[in-house]
């Protein structure tokens, strides 16, 4: 299952891809969602991201394994190598595009796959609904910064 969630950010995109370190990855914890950040590498190529996640404190590990750049976008790749049930694959692409000098989309890139299809379509909308949620934690964040 694919779906792509992007939010504008009037900040240059160079600037914005700098920030994507610890103290972002926690102000966009999902609501009503326990986390608890084990270990954060952070977001080049061979990083690690290691969470427990939910009441249960399911282990999610994630890995960076691409990192980009070009004139129009910059970003990274992390794959789930350890993921919490019922989670098979998890593949997130973080770009962030460049509109104009001051202006940029933030662009959560997200596939997943579960035990089946049937099981995908169920987590779709709550999966989506969470990043979603990023849209105002975005805001938020940049208009501090």
């Amino acid at each position: 299952m694919k779906f792509v969630i992007q939010t504008q950010i009037n900040k240059n995109y160079l600037d914005v891809f700098k920030a994507f370190d610890i103290e972002l990855f926690k102000a966009l914890k999902p609501p009503l969602m326990p986390l608890n950040v084990i270990q954060f590498d952070g977001c080049q190529k061979g990083d690690l991201v290691k969470l427990e996640v939910g009441p249960l404190k399911q282990a999610w590990t994630s890995k960076i394994i691409d990192n980009f750049e070009s004139p129009h976008d910059i970003g990274f790749i992390d794959i789930g190598t350890t993921l919490p049930f019922p989670f098979k694959k998890w593949h997130h692409c973080h770009r962030i595009i460049k509109l104009d000098e001051k202006t940029c989309i933030i662009s959560d890139e997200i596939e997943y796959q579960s035990l089946n299809f049937f099981l995908d379509l169920i987590l779709y909308f709550p999966m989506y609904f969470q990043f979603l949620t990023r849209n105002p934690q975005y805001k938020r964040y940049f208009n501090k910064k």
